[in-house]
């Protein structure tokens, strides 16, 4: 017989970083001894292994759960399946909780886990924490999924039966801890030896309450204007909820049913519909995702596996460093860089200049935002990069293609955004911000600004850029 048994129900938690609307959580604590447990698993996620931005947003989100636990969270690296092994052995386990992940590398490995659990005769109870509504509920009615985001939203979503109202923060009877095989969280090198992140760590907060707080006060000020402010990204007019939902510091629950709360009613009921339907777009995401375990790596729509993408790797670094003499796709990168995330319109501005001016391979844009963006999410990140690329479902049309001089005029007319982020550039007048090259010498020289000095001249002519890109996309 194995000494110091305990009979106990773990919660594992995943991508579901809070006690609040947490339905695994719930389930366990029905449980007198709860065991919470994380495991930063390096083993299998392999090419999805988290990026650098994001490891540090871990490590600070499962600081603050810890402490909400009164330090009765468990921490673990390796293969989990090692990890549920090693506490079989040590712990009388009668049941095992989590939410459900949808990645294909975890879908996989989770099975296995959960095999070998019920092999034992332990009892494993899954729920969903993470999504409004489960891919096999949305499906079309052929019983196909979806590949156009309207009809997925108004007909799958909408209508479909409402999301499950929130639940409140259960009462634990008693939390314990590994006391013996948990590891430090700084043992599990979450963070880099260089202090980097130290712009990011001044600007974003992660953790359960944060995240709420986020949220008030993006229905307090943000919401308000929101379908047409959201576009500009010198305003206040975006949730900035994406890294808090990621992690699941906040479940789409509690924002679905906090949005709608508000009742708004007139023109500004448009701003929350809108809001809404955003929150649809990552459910169609993770549809895809679900439904196109390969969305990460190969092109949804196979006949841009022919298109004649180029290599061209100091045209790439110039992208990534905001040294591409586009003052708007440089300001989006630069705050890339420095604060870990980018406005959404940027975004789109970034990637259409990346995939059709430079015609390079949207892989290299989805990299990068993996390694760099605190909201980096496999489902989304996939999804729009290949929407961007026009290689995706319900892809925007080839001949979009965004141009970074008059987008910036449009969405930045008075440089307060670009300025932020092109320094260099602050004493240029507006009518010459986003084209530069282009203003009179005595300008330039006024505004200290020497080309190919202090700022690059235009990488690629947008002109003679978007006619072969065009042949490009009409080649296939």
């Amino acid at each position: 017989m194995r000494p110091n048994k305990t009979e106990i129900s773990i919660h594992w938690f995943r991508q579901d970083l809070r006690l609040k609307d947490n339905p695994s959580l719930s389930n366990a604590a029905k449980y007198k001894k709860i065991l919470p447990i994380y495991i930063l698993d390096d083993y299998n996620s392999k090419d999805c292994k988290m990026g650098s931005v994001s490891r540090w947003w871990l490590y600070n989100s499962l600081r603050s759960l810890k402490k909400k636990l009164n330090n009765n969270l468990s921490i673990y690296d390796g293969n989990p399946l090692e990890v549920f092994q090693y506490l079989i052995n040590k712990y009388d386990i009668q049941e095992v909780c989590w939410n459900r992940c949808y990645e294909p590398w975890r879908i996989s490995r989770d099975k296995k886990i959960k095999s070998f659990l019920e092999s034992l005769g332990i009892k494993v109870v899954t729920t969903n924490g993470s999504l409004l509504w489960e891919p096999w509920d949305t499906k079309k009615d052929d019983l196909t999924p979806y590949r156009v985001f309207t009809p997925f939203y108004k007909r799958a979503c909408l209508k479909s039966e409402s999301p499950r109202f929130p639940i409140v923060t259960p009462d634990f009877q008693e939390l314990i801890s590994d006391t013996d095989g948990s590891r430090n969280l700084d043992d599990i090198k979450l963070l880099p030896s260089h202090n980097w992140y130290q712009e990011i760590e001044y600007i974003w907060k992660p953790g359960e309450d944060q995240a709420s707080m986020k949220l008030t006060s993006f229905l307090e000020d943000g919401i308000s204007d929101y379908k047409e402010g959201r576009n500009f990204p010198s305003k206040k007019k975006v949730s900035q909820l994406s890294p808090y939902l990621h992690f699941g510091e906040i479940s789409p629950n509690e924002v679905w049913y906090a949005s709608q709360s508000k009742n708004i009613e007139g023109p500004e009921e448009e701003n929350v519909k809108h809001f809404l339907s955003e929150l649809g777009w990552r459910e169609f995401s993770y549809n895809l995702l679900y439904y196109n375990q390969d969305l990460p790596i190969s092109n949804l729509q196979k006949k841009f596996d022919n298109f004649p993408w180029q290599e061209n790797s100091e045209h790439l670094y110039k992208w990534k460093r905001g040294l591409t003499g586009y003052p708007i796709v440089d300001a989006g990168m630069r705050e890339l860089w420095r604060t870990g995330y980018m406005h959404n319109r940027v975004r789109m501005i970034v990637g259409s200049f990346l995939v059709k001016n430079l015609l390079l391979h949207w892989k290299h844009g989805e990299r990068w935002f993996w390694d760099c963006l605190i909201d980096a999410d496999l489902a989304n990140n996939s999804a729009s990069w290949q929407w961007i690329a026009g290689s995706g479902a319900d892809a925007a049309p080839y001949y979009r293609i965004f141009n970074p001089i008059t987008q910036g005029i449009k969405f930045d007319s008075d440089g307060i955004y670009t300025r932020k982020y092109i320094p260099e550039l602050k004493n240029v007048p507006n009518k010459y911000l986003f084209n530069p090259w282009e203003a009179p010498k005595e300008i330039l020289h006024e505004a200290n600004v020497q080309l190919g000095v202090n700022y690059p001249y235009p990488v690629v002519d947008l002109r003679d850029s978007r006619e072969r890109a065009l042949n490009a996309f009409k080649s296939i």
